[in-house]
């Protein structure tokens, strides 16, 4: 070619990979994580400006509703996050919306800074609504970027390494909410603002990746830019079969426009992705796992674990899922999509039985406690082995170009709901069913998996054809004739990679 190309380096990759995460689902486990350790100090903070103001001494109910509510706007956030997510992803690209993202982050740092001083509880209100939104909008927009920027051997270890992000995200926030640390009282209020920190490291590094080939070819149909975003992401000249898979998908939605989330349900060719979508979303939620970050302390007062042993305990749950989380990195395009996520909410169904049954045990038998304990972190452990990566995978493997920002936004908001009404009912759920509090999420659990085995194909090393072909049997079955070429959608496995070789 005539014009220059810009050829990248090898590592490009994995460091475009590290400044999007650090900016993006890292501070999603942070933010969940770090509003555990100064529970009391708020609630005392929000008592305090009560007395203050209007000489009200407030009740142990009225308390817990209000830190339920300061702690689950959060979601609510998120979930108007998740709803701007796709038209900003659409309109300003991947890399821009999130790097436009960050303007949220530092808003809510600055106002949760101020709200000590201003003797403002509403303040940590807004806060934590702001950093809502850009947990939701890099939620949505991350996995899409990563999705499309990775070649097809690597697309489900640089997926998932949102995940990992997130969970190293958590044991981050936990060891920053340590008592010696910003998790005393006189430090609270930099704890909340510490998420500045990451959203500075991402604008400083981010503007320098591309932007991902995808967009820049199907959405823009810069043929040039694409070629050379692909150049710098592989470190080597583009290879023909990765082009011709993405001017396949372009040739496919050719004078589509990107479809909103309402025209997905009425879109019968994209049904059982969009319900299987939907069912999984709503299952990262309702099987408990992202609340016990929460209300660490609640859980683990139930479990029987000691007032001071708390703190200490809790950053065992993020390195569980931490750890599991790359393990899953590992093992993904070995064993697949689809059986990582059925035996995750396989194990945590039973580890849920399990705690059931320790609960109810816990004043009969003296080490009952740590086999509680134990159950907690085996459930975490099962999380992230499977539904905490694999579900935000899903979209980019099963949508095409124009539906992927519209189904996002439908999982988004649907996760983001169903964490807000769990992070709103958990604590009474706790108190109110004690020993029998996680019969529901291991309820949720079984069923998921049942749902996975019956609709859910593999979706490991197949271009977005062949995994169309295989939902097409769902969504037109009985109505119209197969497509004969469907017998054809088999799957090659070539080179494992896994984002640990980046």
């Amino acid at each position: 070619m005539a014009t220059k190309e810009k050829k990248g380096h090898p590592y490009t990759l994995a460091l475009m990979v590290t400044s999007t995460a650090i900016g993006g689902t890292l501070q999603y486990g942070y933010n969940l994580a770090i509003m555990n350790a100064p529970t009391v100090f708020i609630q005392n903070f929000v008592n305090e400006t009560f007395q203050e103001r209007w000489g009200i001494q407030l009740g142990v109910y009225e308390l817990t509703l209000i830190w339920t509510f300061i702690v689950s706007i959060f979601s609510l956030g998120g979930f108007l996050g998740a709803l701007i997510a796709g038209p900003m992803s659409v309109r300003l690209g991947r890399k821009k919306t999130m790097l436009l993202n960050n303007v949220f982050l530092l808003s809510s740092s600055l106002i949760a800074l101020m709200s000590r001083t201003a003797k403002s509880f509403e303040m940590i209100i807004i806060s934590r609504f702001l950093v809502g939104i850009n947990a939701g909008i890099s939620m949505n927009v991350q996995p899409m970027y990563f999705g499309e920027s990775a070649p097809k051997h690597l697309r489900g270890a640089v997926s998932l390494s949102s995940a990992v992000f997130t969970s190293f995200g958590l044991v981050l926030g936990q060891v920053i909410s340590l008592r010696e640390l910003l998790g005393s009282e006189p430090c609270w209020q930099y704890l909340l603002a510490s998420n500045a920190i990451p959203g500075f490291i991402q604008l400083l590094t981010l503007p320098w990746f591309p932007e991902s080939p995808r967009y820049l070819l199907i959405d823009c149909g810069d043929k040039e830019a694409c070629l050379n975003a692909l150049r710098r992401l592989r470190g080597c000249e583009v290879q023909r079969e990765e082009l011709d898979e993405i001017l396949q998908e372009q040739s496919e939605t050719k004078g589509e426009r990107a479809k909103q989330p309402w025209e997905l349900f009425t879109d019968r060719s994209v049904r059982w992705q969009l319900i299987t979508v939907a069912v999984l979303s709503c299952a990262m939620q309702l099987c408990g796992n992202d609340s016990i970050y929460f209300y660490a302390s609640y859980v683990f007062q139930e479990a029987g674990i000691s007032a001071g042993q708390i703190q200490y305990v809790t950053i065992g749950t993020g390195m569980c899922e931490f750890t599991a989380c790359i393990l899953c990195n590992l093992l993904i395009e070995r064993l697949g999509r689809r059986l990582m996520l059925m035996g995750g909410y396989v194990l945590m169904t039973v580890w849920a039985v399990v705690f059931t049954v320790a609960l109810s045990l816990e004043n009969m038998v003296t080490w009952m406690p740590y086999l509680s304990m134990a159950c907690i972190f085996t459930y975490i452990l099962s999380f992230g082995m499977g539904p905490a990566g694999v579900t935000g995978i899903l979209p980019t493997e099963i949508f095409n170009q124009k539906t992927r920002p519209a189904a996002y936004m439908t999982a988004g908001s649907l996760m983001w709901l169903n964490l807000f009404i769990i992070g709103m009912i958990f604590p009474f759920l706790v108190s109110g069913l004690g020993q029998y509090c996680f019969v529901p999420f291991g309820a949720v659990c079984l069923l998921t998996a049942l749902y996975i085995q019956k609709v859910l194909p593999e979706t490991k090393g197949k271009t977005l054809s062949m995994i169309t072909k295989e939902f097409y049997r769902l969504n037109y079955h009985g109505h119209v004739k197969m497509d004969p070429e469907g017998k054809q959608a088999q799957y090659q496995i070539g080179e494992i990679f896994y984002s640990t070789a980046l």
